[in-house]
């Protein structure tokens, strides 16, 4: 049921990443430039540190506990998935008469 549960994240994920590009047309309206900067620096210093951490360590006992004895039994049912229907923006190259 892992693997199950993890392809399906996988698959919403990539859907959402592809919806995300799909959705959003972002035209770019004036060049960038940068400010014009000149810079003196003088040499500088890292600061230094001594630390002292304690230790970590994971060990294994061998250990006698009860669990439940569970037998799965699979059947087909008919449900309702959840679907998404997705609407891009406007072509760019296309005016309306709002533009104008």
């Amino acid at each position: 049921m892992k693997t199950g549960s993890a392809v399906a994240i996988g698959v919403a994920a990539v859907i959402a990443i592809a919806a995300a590009f799909y959705m959003i047309d972002v035209d770019q309206t004036e060049e960038a430039r940068l400010p014009d900067v000149d810079v003196s620096v003088e040499g500088g210093n890292l600061p230094e540190f001594d630390a002292e951490v304690g230790s970590v360590e994971l060990t294994g006992e061998s250990a006698t506990v009860k669990v439940p004895d569970v037998d799965v039994e699979m059947k087909d049912a008919e449900i309702t998935v959840p679907g998404i229907e997705v609407t891009p923006p406007e072509d760019a190259g296309t005016e309306t008469a709002a533009d104008n």
